[in-house]
């Protein structure tokens, strides 16, 4: 069970419909979890067989290889290096050594089958001293490997922060200062590392190119997606793949956010540079740095989609798929699903249908912080969509979750929350005004008053965020 505080969420104060759409919901992300897990996807990716290395059936000679080295960073990447590492010496492949950056907290990785593999402990989402530490010890294995040596990085969700290498004449203090505001002022993933591509001598495609600049070593990534569309550039921004954002695109969003007077003068210099002279650039897809570069996706989000719909479908319920790129800001976006679960529980009535409905989307939302509450993205979109509710409005059976994969939802140690018609009668028995927790960002407050947040604690997974509605009528 992932789950912790599943019996708090099944409490005996609930009717039987709600008992049952919340046993099925809690269900569902129990089985897209695991889905999830990097220990499951590298062990349905990799396999080792007469001394072959086979990535989703595209095969590597390990006697073409003296050495094979493990580096990466992001929010699953240890259990990946973990379950890697442990398919390699199931097949007697153990000449292996290398450093995974994961961040502070994370489970613990304590079953590797040799010391070779270091695992540092990191900051995130703010960069700090450990991570760049960590990418210059994986620095020194780029410079030290020749042309006989394999090195399989290992990226996910997180990566950007977690390893970070900053471009000269930029100081870490000065990144992590960019990184809080671009963060605060609401900027979407692909705009943040769009700038960070920019400001980075790792990241954009540039470790590729450091390994092309200083040995001839084959380079695989394995990567698990953590972004909408799956685009390879933007996942832990891309150290390995091409990139296909410009300096101009990166002034452009600081613009935009009206950040180009508050980031640090470094920064402000180090974008401007790039505006002048085009050698600068990341490495575009025709660079010679990608010919001996191979990027396998091996998980997103849809592995745990592929899951979850077969699961509610025997369960007897109608299953609609309707978005896997859900984005923009979290109260907008409340405001908008409860528009839609409204109209779908108003034709319902207006038909006099009798039936169970499955709702599943997938993506992720940003917040633009005001206040200073404790909270996350999909606790504001759940708290923006309980705020449209009219008094005359759900009296079907419904249930909603928001959910972060990775266990953590913003500043709070929820994965996210569940609401439904029993949080609703709360809220308006306890006459509980909602925007004053909406204007503090201040979600997690209130549903763990409620006790509808959702506990997993961090679980070394890291996919994009679900949202899953149940209706039954």
């Amino acid at each position: 069970m992932y789950i912790k505080n599943a019996t708090q969420l099944l409490t005996s104060k609930l009717d039987k419909e709600q008992l049952y759409l919340r046993k099925i919901a809690l269900q569902a992300l129990e089985i897209s979890i695991s889905a999830v897990r990097p220990k499951n996807l590298i062990e349905k990716a990799i396999k080792v067989e007469n001394n072959k290395l086979m990535i989703l059936n595209e095969e590597y000679n390990l006697n073409n290889f003296d050495k094979l080295y493990i580096i990466g960073g992001g929010k699953a990447t240890g259990e990946m290096a973990s379950e890697l590492e442990k398919v390699l010496w199931e097949a007697h492949i153990t000449n292996i050594e290398g450093i995974i950056n994961i961040p502070d907290g994370s489970i613990k990785i304590d079953d590797f089958k040799s010391s070779k593999i270091a695992i540092n402990y990191a900051s995130h989402p703010i960069p700090d001293e450990n991570g760049l530490n960590g990418v210059k010890a994986m620095v020194e294995i780029i410079e030290k490997s020749h042309d006989k040596d394999l090195i399989i990085f290992l990226i996910s969700g997180g990566g950007s922060a977690l390893l970070p290498l900053p471009k000269k004449n930029i100081s870490l203090k000065d990144l992590q200062e960019i990184n809080s505001l671009l963060i605060a002022s609401g900027a979407s993933i692909y705009e943040i590392n769009t700038i960070r591509k920019h400001l980075s001598d790792f990241k954009g495609g540039n470790l590729a190119k450091k390994l092309y600049n200083s040995s001839g070593a084959t380079l695989i990534s394995l990567i698990i997606s953590d972004v909408i569309g799956n685009n390879l550039d933007f996942i832990a921004s891309g150290p390995t793949v091409p990139d296909t954002t410009t300096f101009n695109d990166a002034i452009e969003i600081v613009k935009k956010y009206k950040l180009l007077n508050k980031i640090p003068l470094s920064t402000k210099k180090a974008l401007e540079a790039g505006l002048i002279d085009f050698a600068l650039e990341n490495p575009r897809l025709d660079h010679r740095c990608f010919a001996r570069v191979k990027n396998y996706l091996i998980g997103s989000v849809k592995s745990g989609i592929q899951e979850i719909l077969p699961f509610l479908k025997k369960e007897g319920f109608d299953v609609i798929y309707f978005s896997s790129e859900i984005m923009g800001e979290a109260k907008d976006y409340g405001v908008f699903l409860n528009n839609n679960v409204s109209q779908t529980i108003g034709d319902l009535i207006l038909h006099n249908e009798n039936c169970k409905k499955a709702l599943v989307g997938t993506g992720e939302l940003t917040v633009t912080i005001q206040g200073k509450g404790i909270g996350g993205r999909n606790q504001e979109m759940l708290l923006s969509f309980l705020n449209q509710i009219k008094e005359e409005e759900y009296k079907t059976n419904f249930l909603v979750i928001g959910a972060n994969f990775d266990g953590i939802d913003g500043n709070s140690e929820a994965m996210g929350a569940l609401i439904d018609n029993f949080v609703v009668n709360q809220i308006k028995n306890q006459k509980i005004d909602l925007n004053i927790f909406l204007n503090n960002n201040d979600s997690n407050t209130l549903f763990k008053a409620l006790e509808s947040e959702i506990i997993t604690g961090l679980t070394g997974c890291n996919v994009n965020d679900i949202v899953l509605i149940l209706i039954s009528r």
